[in-house]
């Protein structure tokens, strides 16, 4: 993967964590590949992506999803023609986050109602975001869609600092 490329994905991933935080910290002062069916409402419908969820140790993630295409300590990324999966590490070498990247063309992508359990809310532009939170669970799911002709469609759990 060339260097604008590294740089696109790496300033994206910025750009959703501070979007992420500026949401969590205001109120905060397995089976398909993409997760399990709700059982509660204190259960979310979207808990795993191909087997790997919050807290599973990194040669386990490693080993359900393959060889990364950019591996690192602290983050791994995978690219495909139409999905780019980042997966991150905490200082103890578990996942504490998965984000999913469905471009034009990708096949699998979930639908808002299978991630968050209804609809984003959507803006004028097109474009669409929401975050559930499961705080006794220790993390949160959001669903994010881009505007335009040929959206991108990002899937993010994430643990909750606490």
């Amino acid at each position: 993967m060339n260097r604008a490329a590294r740089r696109l994905i790496s300033n994206r991933v910025r750009l959703t964590c501070v979007i992420s935080a500026a949401l969590i910290l205001p109120a905060t002062a397995s089976v398909p590949a993409f997760g399990q069916r709700q059982k509660s409402g204190d259960e979310p419908l979207f808990s795993e992506f191909k087997g790997v969820r919050i807290g599973t140790p990194a040669e386990e993630a490693r080993k359900k999803l393959g060889s990364p295409s950019n591996k690192g300590d602290d983050q791994d990324l995978y690219v495909n023609d139409n999905q780019v999966v980042q997966v991150y590490y905490d200082k103890g070498k578990l996942v504490s986050a998965i984000s999913i990247d469905f471009s034009a063309g990708a096949t699998g992508i979930p639908a808002a109602k299978e991630v968050i359990g209804g609809e984003p809310d959507a803006k004028a532009d097109g474009s669409a975001y929401k975050m559930v939170r499961y705080p006794k669970l220790g993390y949160w799911v959001s669903y994010s869609r881009t505007a335009g002709a040929s959206p991108t469609i990002t899937v993010t759990i994430q643990k909750i600092d606490q």
